[in-house]
């Protein structure tokens, strides 16, 4: 397994309450063949002061203004050479040691294109807010509300040649939209892991405020009718629904 290369790209901002926790995390992985990148947007605060603690264990380091977080990643992919491309962003961790090791058994199918898991969504205190239990893909669940967290999302770096990277013109739904013209659009085969891969910290930028949540609605609509979700208007009621059932009591 450890012959498949993993490229692993970090997006920060002025994270220095974050980003050591973060890399720390990437860092007690067993996976070894691993592809650290770090893209960081010109951050103002004591993050690069951080992340040079650690560059040694990094492979490439970017700290530049950009067009934001998804301008970021795009500049990340471009500079990838794994044969699979992930994402962890600096208020994100992996939730345990063998993450990217389960992840590399997944792709030694060749037939396996995508992989996904489950996630944490984590209080400012570190206590679970709610879980994201995804369950198995089938073809035409995203016409119902679903899609998988984008975190625990990696795919195979060919894709993101042949299919595009991650298109500005959706704001924050630039991921969703991804995995929408990937999963339901070109039906790439996605295999489910049944673990919790990542814990995130809330406060996501779609998230913040109502005008936020609504933008990234409009976003989110415009998604689905590029790639040819069924019924949009009601797809983008099932989705926040979704989210009801994972909050923990």
């Amino acid at each position: 397994m450890q012959h498949l290369k993993i490229s692993l790209i970090t997006v920060t901002l002025n994270a220095q309450n974050t980003i050591g926790r973060c890399i720390d995390s990437v860092k007690a992985q067993n996976y070894n063949n691993l592809e650290y990148i770090i893209i960081d947007g010109a951050s103002a605060d004591a993050t690069l002061q951080i992340i040079s603690q650690h560059l040694k264990f990094i492979n490439h380091l970017v700290s530049e203004p950009d067009a934001g977080i998804y301008d970021a990643m795009n500049k990340g992919i471009r500079l990838a050479t794994g044969d699979v491309i992930g994402i962890l962003n600096a208020d994100d961790h992996f939730a345990t040691n063998d993450v990217l090791n389960n992840i590399a058994a997944a792709f030694a199918n060749p037939a396996c294109d995508i992989v996904y898991g489950d996630l944490n969504y984590l209080k400012p205190d570190g206590k679970i807010l709610r879980i994201w239990h995804t369950g198995d893909y089938s073809h035409g669940r995203f016409n119902w509300g679903w899609m998988p967290p984008h975190p625990t999302f990696y795919c195979r770096r060919i894709f993101f040649e042949k299919l595009g990277d991650y298109d500005k013109a959706f704001g924050t739904a630039a991921d969703y939209e991804l995995m929408l013209r990937f999963m339901h659009l070109h039906k790439l085969n996605a295999v489910y892991l049944n673990k919790t891969l990542v814990n995130m910290t809330i406060g996501g930028a779609s998230n913040q405020k109502f005008s936020n949540r609504l933008r990234a609605w409009k976003n989110d609509f415009k998604a689905m009718g590029k790639n040819g979700v069924f019924f949009p208007l009601l797809c983008v009621i099932f989705k926040p629904v979704r989210k009801i059932l994972q909050y923990v009591k």
